[in-house]
């Protein structure tokens, strides 16, 4: 009688026959003999599987006859899967096999139980070499079978059962039909192995999959190697060079592990959080990737071909061998995918990649369901435009419709880039590769998350003329766009209040904004280019870095969005003429809306009700947040204009004195050119090149006005669609509509829509969005599991490192507007701030737009986390004369609120002040407020030299 238990003890050649056990348990069989530490197990060969099956044969439909249809041969399957599932070995194999158990791992011990495809008997069955089964040489058979980790002696039958039945899982008959195999044969070893209680994991590999090049490629987390290869657990990616030696590193920060729930005996492994002094510890040292790198090379050298190993670390630091195969680099039809975590981390298709490096400057925090909808509208629309303009084809646009979708994604109310279609779509622009770098930047994409490079010389020539002729026409195609939206905004004066009006006036503007919006798209692409083609010649002809241009860009024409601060600083300046007015503008009594009241209806004279009622007529959409449609502006709340002046007038902000600031940093600037750059044919140059950046970055600031006007058109239309349905009885209030996407709003008049109780579906959004507004936010850049719904992906989120802190005591970004200030940090993670509250402070925020202008008017100096030389915050440092450091990585935790610090705007570094070099401080009115997510109290003391203000040095050494 043919033994159906075989243990390493008394059988040691049927345990490493492939085809009684299978080729993953003779591996290991044979790795054990030759010295390996592999935790001692014993099988069940596939005839014990016969058995089972044979004993429930009678109970089964009739097998399915070799032409039978592949319905039929599935629902039989299916019929031998379940009766599988609900039987039970024989007691005397029961009995042995808790016996052996019992041997292996003790009484109270806890064991693995897995399963393995075991090369089937007749035309499907191979060499021993080549055999047809899991983990072979020629498919790996990966995730086809089951595998049950933590079992007890109670647990044992029921696990030995349910891996026999995973012989016909429904992924597993399928896998097999694709690969012409015969899944009614399909026969399964189970093998019943010491569980080894792992503290850290790794798949290793011995050549990159990506190349075959012989660099050692090894995927590591915290706890058992599942969160490994099944992509629960944050995985650590190390690179290593045998020849070398050398290692390097792909982190991430660990938040989630798996292994046995704490306070559990036995049972499924679960996800568990991993402790917070190991989040940021890379998971293996450099000597033990050289110690799994080295084991790996000892397994391949035993078997002779490249391998994929898996293995764990205990409490004690040994290193554990579970598992070896050969890797699959690239079968002959249907190639098989290793497990998407233990790839490299840049092989991206089992993950996707998130980002909201800079889409938070305009959806900050959570955003509600009205907002989110017009974004992803607004994204869909305006780059279909940009892709056509930029000689996409048209049929290649329509094809990829999907992709225009979800370029924005909703991941628990906040508004994410979904990177990957980024990538696809933007890398079919024939001139791409010449920006990538700029843009990768200016979107924070980095490590993992990057695209895969597709440089092409021939395309790109072949590109260019049209590129340089688009670039020709662009200044005139700007004028056009902003002729053609000023005419939108004379019409929407003219447009009803009636909600078929409305309706059909948002319809049309939407309809003409995605026709032409990808103007604005182009302009960034091709100031990405000319600043990239500056800071090359810079680079060669003078050494220096970007920072030099970034003077020279200060200047020129003034754009709509410094417009709106002049006009503001304009009415802060006649505020500030009249005493009366002045005292009560900044008296923090009285009533706001009625001071506004009397302002507007001159009580203060004709001159400042006019400036006033003007600036609201041109200005009025521009406010925080300007972007969401659940957020008032001015334009809704008239009265808030007088917060954003305030600071204005306590400084005594002029219009003159800001222009006279500006002109000087450009004065400064072009000095500066003429001391690094002597040549003065080269200077030419670059000053044209960095002129021709200046006027792009006016034509960016103003287009990001019009966007401003754009989505504050689409907020008074919702709002006013609001204030109906709150009439009728639909809706409590009209700013409920918060909770509703724009279709829906549209669609409770139009008859398009698909809930009657929009009342509930609110209660519901609004409740999500609360709980959402109180749960920490996600990292920026992030990667979820691919071909999971959200919801399912999210919980196993990993983030995607990004650059940290410099070295030495100095925070590195880049720096986008030059001069040196010292003074006090004011950390601001809500831009509702008070602006008074930044006044004479360096403000440090994570990001910034258009809204947070009077906030950074306020400060005396900017350091943001991130942005580019073309980021809002690096124009407005500019335009103000304000010294910016820009994409300064974790700033906001690393700087204090309150701590003295120094920026040089120039050199992009960002200092926090020693005792030594703090000045001496002395009490004085300040107003105070607790920082926005900061434990410390704000300080009310300022440097009595400087008056509370801080010491600002431009860049040729004045002290102002």
């Amino acid at each position: 009688m043919t033994e159906l238990v075989v243990t390493t003890a008394s059988d040691e050649g049927p345990l490493a026959d492939a085809a009684r056990v299978g080729n993953k348990f003779a591996r290991q069989q044979v790795l054990r003999q030759a010295g390996f530490r592999v935790p001692e197990f014993f099988c069940l060969p596939a005839e014990a599987f016969d058995a089972a099956l044979d004993a429930l044969r009678p109970a089964l439909p009739p097998l399915p006859a070799d032409d039978a249809g592949q319905a039929a041969v599935e629902a039989w399957c299916a019929a031998a899967r379940a009766a599988l599932a609900s039987s039970a070995p024989p007691p005397a194999l029961t009995e042995r096999i808790r016996k052996e158990s019992a041997a292996l791992a003790g009484p109270d011990g806890l064991v693995a139980v897995r399963a393995c495809v075991v090369p089937a008997a007749g035309p499907d069955t191979q060499d021993a070499a080549g055999a047809v089964g899991e983990d072979s040489a020629v498919d790996p058979f990966a995730g086809m079978s089951d595998s049950f980790l933590y079992v007890d002696e109670d647990g044992l039958a029921d696990a030995v059962v349910r891996c026999w039945a995973s012989a016909f899982n429904p992924q597993a008959v399928r896998y097999r039909v694709l690969r012409g195999l015969d899944p009614r044969r399909a026969r399964v070893a189970v093998g019943v192995q010491r569980m080894v209680l792992g503290t850290r994991s790794f798949v290793a590999f011995t050549r990159d999959p990506r190349d075959g090049s012989a660099r050692r490629v090894i995927a590591a987390a915290y706890g058992i190697g599942e969160g490994v290869v099944q992509e629960k657990a944050d995985v650590d990616h190390f690179f290593l060079d045998p020849a070398t030696g050398a290692v390097s590193a792909r982190t991430v920060r660990k938040r989630w592990s798996m292994g046995l729930p704490e306070g559990a005996a036995s049972g499924a492994p679960a996800l568990l959080p991993v402790p917070g002094e190991l989040a940021d510890v890379p998971v293996l040292d450099d000597d033990q990737v050289r110690a799994v790198g080295e084991l790996a090379a000892r397994v391949e050298e035993l078997f002779g071909v490249p391998q994929d190993i898996e293995g764990a670390l205990t409490e004690d630091g040994t290193v554990h061998l579970v598992q070896a195969r050969p890797m699959v680099t690239a079968p002959a039809a249907a190639p098989a995918r290793q497990p998407a975590a233990a790839r490299p981390a840049d092989d991206a298709p089992a993950r996707v990649h998130w980002g909201n490096h800079n889409i938070t400057e305009s959806f900050p925090g959570v955003s509600g369901a009205l907002t989110y909808s017009q974004s992803r509208e607004f994204y869909r629309r305006s780059f279909a435009d940009l892709y056509r303009r930029m000689g996409v084809p048209e049929s290649w646009v329509r094809d990829n419709a999907h992709r225009l979708a979800r370029m924005v994604g909703y991941l628990e109310g906040q508004v994410y880039y979904r990177l990957d279609d980024w990538h696809a779509l933007h890398g079919r622009m024939p001139m791409f590769e010449l920006v990538r770098g700029g843009w990768e930047q200016a979107m924070g994409i980095t490590g993992t998350a990057r695209g895969e490079r597709r440089w092409a010389a021939p395309a790109v020539a072949r590109a260019l003329p049209r590129f340089a002729w688009r670039s020709a026409l662009h200044p005139w195609q700007v004028k056009g766009f902003l002729r053609w939206w000023d005419r939108q905004m004379a019409e929407a004066e003219t447009v009803g209040d009636s909600p078929e009006e409305l309706i059909a006036f948002h319809r049309r503007l939407w309809e003409r904004a995605g026709e032409r919006w990808g103007v604005t798209l182009v302009n960034a692409f091709i100031a990405l280019v000319v600043l990239g083609a500056g800071g090359a010649l810079l680079r060669r002809w003078t050494g220096e870095g970007p920072q030099v241009l970034v003077g020279l860009m200060s200047g020129g024409r003034e754009n709509r969005s410094l417009a709106a601060v002049r006009a503001a600083m304009g009415l802060a300046e006649l505020i500030g003429a009249d005493p009366e007015l002045r005292a009560a503008v900044l008296g923090d009594d009285g009533d706001p809306e009625e001071l506004w009241r009397r302002i507007v209806t001159g009580r203060y004279g004709v001159t400042v009700a006019d400036a006033a009622r003007g600036y609201l007529a041109r200005y009025g959409d521009r406010a925080l947040h300007d972007l969401k449609l659940e957020e008032p502006t001015p334009r809704q709340r008239p009265w808030t204009v007088l917060a954003l002046v305030r600071p204005l007038v306590r400084q005594g902000a002029t219009v003159a004195a800001n222009r006279a600031d500006e002109q000087a940093a450009a004065r400064r600037a072009r000095e500066r050119l003429r001391e690094v750059c002597p040549n003065p044919a080269r200077r030419a140059v670059l000053l044209g090149l960095t002129s021709l950046a200046r006027d792009l970055a006016r034509i960016r600031e103003d287009t990001r006005f019009c966007r401003t006007q754009l989505f504050g058109l689409s907020r008074d239309v919702m709002w006013k669609l609001g204030a109906e349905l709150a009439r009728t009885g639909v809706l409590d209030d009209r700013l409920d509509v918060a909770d509703l996407t724009v279709e829906e709003v549209i669609g409770a008049f139009d008859g398009t829509g698909t809930v009657s109780d929009l009342r509930a579906l609110v209660a519901l959004r609004r409740a999500q969005r609360e709980r959402w507004a109180g749960t920490p936010q996600r990292p920026a850049l992030l990667s979820t599991p691919a071909g999971l719904p959200l919801a399912r992906a999210l919980p196993h989120a990993a983030a995607v490192g990004e650059a940290g802190a410099a070295s030495d005591d100095r925070l590195r970004g880049i720096g986008s507007s030059g001069g040196v200030v010292r003074g006090r940090a004011k950390v601001v993670l809500d831009p509702s701030t008070d602006p008074d509250l930044a006044a004479g402070r360096i403000l440090v925020a994570r990001e910034t737009d258009p809204g947070w202008l009077f906030l950074m008017m306020s400060a005396t100096g900017m350091v943001v986390e991130r942005g580019t030389l073309l980021s809002h915050t690096a124009i407005t440092g500019r335009l103000l004369g304000v010294p910016t450091v820009v994409a300064v990585p974790g700033a906001t935790t690393a700087i204090p609120d309150g701590a003295w610090i120094e920026i040089d705007g120039t050199a992009g570094t960002v200092r926090l002040l020693p005792p030594t070099e703090q000045p001496t401080e002395q009490p004085t009115e300040q107003p105070t407020e607790q920082p926005t997510e900061q434990p410390t109290e704000q300080p009310t003391e300022q440097p009595a030299d400087t008056d509370g203000g801080p010491t600002v040095t431009t860049e040729k050494g004045e002290t102002t």
